[in-house]
C-alpha cells in the first residue's frame, strides 16, 4: 500500500534519471496525468503517453530529456513539498520564487493543476505539490 503516490511518481522519475534510463513507467491517476502534462509544456520531459491497462487505472510511460552534449539529465532536482502529514498552503501572494524563477513549482488550486506563474497570475493560491530545476 502506497501512502503518497505523488512522491512515489516523483521518486521514480528522480530515480531513472540519476540511473540514466530513457523512459519510465508509472502507474496512473488523474493528478499524475495533469502534472505530466505541465513538465511537458515547460520542457523538463521529451513526451509522454497514457497507457490503459487490464485493471483500468492505467500507466504514464515518460521518456525523460538529457542534455545533448553533457548527457546529464534536464532536471536536476525534483522535490516533494506538500506531504499528506504536513500540507502546505499558499495564497496567490506567497507563491514560492523556485531558484529566483528559473524552476518551476507545481500548485494544485481550485481551478486546477499549474505551475506557480500561472496561478500567481489567475490570482489563485493552493498546495504547493514540489518544485522542479
Amino acid at each position: 500500500m502506497n501512502t503518497d503516490p505523488i512522491a512515489d511518481y516523483l521518486t521514480r522519475i528522480r530515480n531513472a534519471n540519476s540511473a540514466g534510463h530513457r523512459t519510465v513507467s508509472i502507474p496512473s491517476s488523474n493528478l499524475k496525468k495533469e502534472i505530466t502534462k505541465i513538465l511537458f509544456d515547460q520542457g523538463y520531459i521529451l513526451s509522454y503517453k497514457f497507457e490503459e491497462t487490464i485493471n483500468n487505472q492505467g500507466n504514464i510511460k515518460i521518456a525523460l530529456k538529457y542534455d545533448s552534449l553533457t548527457k546529464d539529465p534536464v532536471i536536476k532536482k525534483i522535490q516533494r513539498i506538500s506531504t499528506p502529514g504536513l500540507r502546505q498552503y499558499n495564497s496567490s501572494n506567497d507563491l514560492p520564487r523556485v531558484l529566483n524563477g528559473l524552476g518551476i513549482s507545481i500548485i494544485s488550486t481550485s481551478k486546477g493543476v499549474m505551475t506557480g506563474k500561472e496561478a500567481k497570475k489567475n490570482n489563485v493560491g493552493g498546495e504547493v505539490i514540489c518544485y522542479v530545476y
